[in-house]
């Protein structure tokens, strides 16, 4: 199946085989993917009565579709109709949340560029509505979460106008919160947030 962006540029992915061939990603030395650790700590957040968040899905525009049979229908070519805006919503305690992850493997600062204008712009209209915005930041190669609310990554993703590229991790370690993975939930953002609202107050 060809999926393009709403550039019309194309997207490539990897096969499966390829990707079992190549090295993955570990989550703390399990081999688990970062977002598949966060979906798994949403289901155990809604099971538990916590919180209800999502991954919001990616809207599509399909444009060629095969039917080798009447009841089955193959996807053989789409286009992603909008950028996406955050990966995460959902609500806790009667506060919206909205938030973005993202991993790198440089292990002394998290570059600005994994970030896109237009999420950014999604984030500040979520602020301006009082939400609870931030980003969850996990360096692969340390094994180490973080949360950064999001007014910090904004402060931030404005300073590259004088040049910054990144933001240092040491800066990450002051201004966001460490979050310990665990076996359930696997990211325990929660307890980030609390700490978040609790300093905010």
């Amino acid at each position: 199946m060809t999926f393009h962006y709403p550039n019309g540029q194309l997207f490539s992915q990897k096969n499966p085989r390829e990707r079992s061939l190549t090295k993955e990603t570990t989550f703390a030395n399990r081999g688990m993917r970062f977002e598949e650790a966060i979906n798994q700590s949403n289901e155990y957040y809604l099971i538990h009565d916590k919180a209800v968040v999502h991954k919001k899905p990616t809207p599509l525009q399909i444009v060629k579709v095969d039917y080798p049979k009447r009841s089955a229908a193959v996807i053989k070519e789409a286009y992603f109709r909008q950028p996406s805006t955050t990966d995460y919503n959902g609500v806790y305690r009667g506060y919206y949340l909205d938030f973005e992850a993202k991993e790198t493997k440089n292990k002394t600062s998290f570059p600005l560029k994994n970030f896109h204008q237009h999420q950014i712009t999604h984030m500040q209209q979520c602020l301006k509505q009082e939400a609870l915005c931030f980003v969850l930041l996990w360096f692969s190669s340390l094994n180490r979460c973080f949360f950064l609310s999001a007014e910090k990554l904004v402060e931030y993703w404005d300073q590259q106008e004088i040049g910054k590229k990144s933001i240092p991790l040491d800066l990450i370690e002051t201004a966001g919160i460490e979050i310990i993975p665990k076996i359930a939930p696997r990211i325990p953002y929660l307890t980030a947030i609390e700490q978040y609202l609790e300093k905010r107050s």
